[in-house]
């Protein structure tokens, strides 16, 4: 299988080195909207490396009817990602955690004691529905609390309900929550609406962690073409990232 995109000769690549880690993709074939195969997978890293990523924490999504993922289906198929990584002799540290659909199903198997795939120590990526937050949303996010885990929630620039209401962002800090920006949302990737979002998080300080949250090779060139936007690359390279401490 040939990957002509990244076998290109560049006038240039962003540079995201000063992030080291990145904590939200979808790089483990066949078990959510992510990477199909593991040739596809291992290019989509080796796109990552070339872009100045060198620790990779995936994260397939875990949703109940549609993801039905854990731990069993998820980290062996991460060894043969990293297997395959060594063969080629790619210099990618590779892990895996999961991204967390937050509903009442998430609940009962925390309730019921069954460890979740953590980012690093107590941290947890969740997700919410882009059509509407979940009614008990901070009882879910009290319960994941009470369990011991600290919720870091993703790309919430994404949920269209919070635009009118920036002050909803602050009231999941407020109750313990971190924010995962998406990169590519402050591009304007996601919309107009999503990019607006992404700025203001970004000049309230709000936002703890940056992530690429890739999917496949659309996402990859995005994020090669940010190398042309020099005053958006500076702020992110001058804001205070926790990235390297995951």
């Amino acid at each position: 299988m040939k990957f002509p995109l990244f076998h290109k000769k560049s006038a240039g690549r962003a540079d995201f080195s000063f992030l080291g880690t990145d904590l939200h993709s979808h790089l483990i074939p066949g078990i959510d909207d992510g990477s199909p195969d593991l040739g596809t997978s291992v290019e989509l890293i080796r796109a990552l490396h070339d872009l100045g990523y060198r620790r990779l924490i995936t994260t397939p999504h875990v949703m109940q009817g549609y993801y039905p993922n854990d731990a069993s289906t998820i980290l062996p198929r991460c060894e043969k990602v990293r297997e395959e990584l060594q063969a080629r002799e790619i210099p990618v540290e590779l892990r895996a955690a999961a991204e967390y659909f937050l509903d009442a199903e998430l609940m009962e198997t925390v309730n019921q004691g069954v460890p979740l795939l953590t980012l690093s120590g107590n941290k947890v990526l969740v997700e919410m529905s882009f059509v509407a937050p979940p009614l008990q949303l901070h009882e879910f996010l009290y319960q994941l609390q009470i369990k011991g885990y600290e919720p870091v929630v993703a790309h919430p620039e994404r949920y269209g309900y919070f635009h009118k209401d920036p002050q909803q962002y602050k009231k999941l800090l407020d109750v313990g929550c971190l924010l995962q920006l998406n990169v590519l949302s402050l591009t304007g990737h996601y919309g107009r609406g999503v990019k607006k979002a992404a700025l203001k998080l970004l000049e309230e300080g709000w936002v703890s962690y940056l992530g690429t949250d890739l999917h496949h090779f659309r996402h990859a060139d995005g994020l090669r073409s940010l190398a042309t936007q020099t005053p958006l690359m500076k702020r992110l390279r001058d804001y205070p990232w926790k990235n390297h401490a995951l």
